[in-house]
């Protein structure tokens, strides 16, 4: 690292050229130069490697917020955010590794993003601009663009509905900035210990739809149910890669005698479940999102109460013309839009033959129009 500047100087240096190459994460260790992550690939910066731990504590002990440096020596991790100087906040998880302090850093954009910039369908608009109550899930794997997603539907909701939201998170990134609704952000460590005791208080918050920022235990799960149960309207993140899995996650939470407990809030509270991956674009360095979206219709109610999860993926590809959708059709749809390459798609497929012959359907039609055309 450049010897002139202090090392808190030279990590506002490398959140400045995260925003400015449009890239979504930084990693900081000992031993190592920094490395970016730009269009999902991980690309090690010309710098010099870091000399020490004690650089690298340096560099991200000012921007901690308050006395939280405690949490972390006790727990040996700490999630927290941040603003740069271009206005873009980052999610900052700082962590031993071998004992030596590192650091992961997420860049969130400053302006939060409507459905059409981050190419979602149509269907996202329709449900959170019908939905009033019950719970809404929004799930994916890490990096998937799930807090994007929420984001732009509470915005949604700011624009068009006078409501009190009140949002949990570990940390807030996006900032929100009330229109038609009052909007309460709280954030773990800073305005409460954690999601359990922010969730036992929620509802004495006069709440009318509550974000969730992570489904990450038994109490959170109950919680968000409960809430969704009551009359609020509930928006979650969920840790896992599809709608039949998703299931199979919230379970894990609960012991076994209360799986038909849960599975009956379920049906009863949950409105739709949306699942997302980050696909690689034609144009360098652009992602676009394959989604699989489930609408909790009565057939999908008495699947869940009948625990036949595996039915899901039928059900999606079946209800084509209610909103939902699969991963299969979602692809073939960016590869007709030319936004993604054909082989890029077979590589996300859940079943290339099965997304080899609805390519296949495309390309009849699309002969069949140009012969009529001729």
């Amino acid at each position: 690292m450049d010897g002139t500047l202090t090392p808190d100087v030279e990590l506002k240096r490398l959140l400045y050229f995260l925003s400015t190459h449009e890239a979504s994460d930084l990693h900081i260790k000992f031993g190592y130069s920094p490395y970016v992550r730009v269009g999902g690939h991980l690309r090690k910066l010309e710098l010099p490697p870091i000399a020490t731990s004690d650089e690298v504590k340096k560099m991200i002990t000012p921007f901690v917020p308050g006395d939280r440096l405690g949490e972390f020596e006790k727990n040996g991790s700490l999630d927290f955010a941040a603003t740069g100087d271009t206005g873009d906040r980052f999610r900052i998880n700082m962590f031993l590794s071998k004992g030596e302090v590192t650091v992961a850093i997420r860049r969130v954009q400053a302006k939060i993003l409507n459905y059409d910039d981050l190419t979602l369908p149509k269907i996202y608009n329709d449900v959170i601009g019908k939905t009033t109550e019950g719970l809404i899930l929004v799930c994916g794997v890490t990096g998937s663009g799930k807090s994007s997603t929420l984001a732009a539907m509470l915005e949604h909701i700011n624009q068009h509905r006078s409501l009190h939201i009140v949002t949990i998170e570990d940390p807030i990134e996006f900032s929100f900035q009330g229109k038609k609704s009052i909007i309460s952000q709280r954030e773990i460590g800073t305005d409460t210990p954690d999601f359990a005791s922010a969730l036992r208080v929620v509802v004495r918050q006069d709440p009318d739809c509550i974000l969730i920022g992570e489904m990450r235990d038994r109490e959170t799960m109950l919680a968000a149910i409960q809430a969704a149960e009551t009359g609020h309207l509930v928006l979650g993140s969920l840790h896992c890669a599809n709608v039949e899995l998703s299931f199979s996650r919230i379970l894990e939470f609960f012991d076994r005698s209360e799986h038909t407990f849960i599975r009956s809030s379920l049906a009863s509270s949950l409105k739709a479940i949306m699942c997302q991956r980050l696909v690689p674009g034609i144009e360098d360095g652009s992602r676009f999102p394959a989604t699989e979206v489930l609408l909790v219709n009565s057939v999908v109610k008495s699947k869940i109460i009948r625990e036949e999860d595996e039915d899901m993926s039928a059900i999606l590809h079946q209800c084509r013309e209610e909103g939902m959708r699969d991963y299969t059709h979602s692809l073939c749809e960016l590869v007709e839009q030319q936004l993604i390459l054909r082989e890029v798609a077979m590589d996300y497929a859940p079943s290339r033959e099965v997304l080899s012959s609805a390519l296949k359907g495309i390309d009849s039609a699309a002969s069949s129009i140009i012969s009529r055309v001729r």
